[in-house]
C-alpha cells in the first residue's frame, strides 16, 4: 500500500467510478483494475464493490484500509517532526 493506491481509493470513493477515477490519475481503466485486483490479493478481502447500475464503491474493508493508511501518513509526519527538531533545534 502506498500514496498511489490510496489516491485510487480515495478518488474511488469520492466519485463512484473506476472510470473517472482512470480519468483523474491519467491511467488506463486496466491498470487502476489491476491495482485494485492486486490489493486486494495482497489483503485478502475485497476493496471494492462495482455495480453497472449503481457504480462502484469501497467497501467497508477498503474504507478501512483507507483510514488505516491515513493515520499512518498522520502519525509518520509527527513522527518526523520530533525526529527534525531532537536534530536541528537546541
Amino acid at each position: 500500500m502506498g500514496n498511489g493506491r490510496m489516491q485510487i481509493l480515495y478518488s474511488i470513493d469520492r466519485t463512484g467510478s473506476i472510470n473517472q477515477t482512470s480519468k483523474e490519475m491519467k491511467m488506463s481503466y486496466k491498470a487502476v483494475w489491476s491495482k485494485i485486483k492486486s490489493t486486494e490479493n495482497n489483503f485478502g478481502k475485497p476493496i471494492v464493490h462495482s455495480d453497472k447500475k449503481t457504480g462502484t464503491r469501497l467497501t467497508d474493508e477498503g474504507r478501512n484500509l483507507l483510514e488505516k493508511y491515513r493515520e499512518l501518513k498522520k502519525r509518520c509526519i509527527q513522527t518526523d517532526d520530533t525526529i527534525f527538531k531532537d536534530i536541528f533545534i537546541d
